[in-house]
């Protein structure tokens, strides 16, 4: 089976993505010490990292016949929302422990 990488997807993907990626801005900004290049080095790392870790997922995954995409079904704005989900997920963790501390 070969699998395809797609340039040309469905018009709600690009609604996840901004989706994933406003959510990530409002969390950012709304944060009270959000700035800083360490914090921004350590979100790039995570989001980094994770991605990494995502595609090594989907690529085992999908070599292994423990899930299937039909050919032409791998739509390239995946990853990208996976890295803002990422930068997403780490801003609202950032965000729970302020509540928090």
């Amino acid at each position: 089976m070969v699998m395809d990488i797609v340039f040309e997807f469905d018009q709600n993907w690009y609604v996840l993505f901004f989706a994933f990626l406003l959510s990530w801005l409002i969390i950012s900004i709304s944060r009270k010490n959000h700035r800083g290049k360490k914090e921004a080095k350590e979100q790039l790392c995570l989001a980094l990292g994770g991605l990494i870790t995502l595609l090594l997922m989907e690529v085992f995954a999908t070599s292994t016949n423990l899930w299937h995409y039909m050919p032409g079904n791998w739509p390239i704005i995946l990853w990208p929302t996976y890295f803002v989900a990422i930068l997403f997920g780490y801003q609202l963790l950032r965000f729970v422990e302020g509540l928090f501390s």
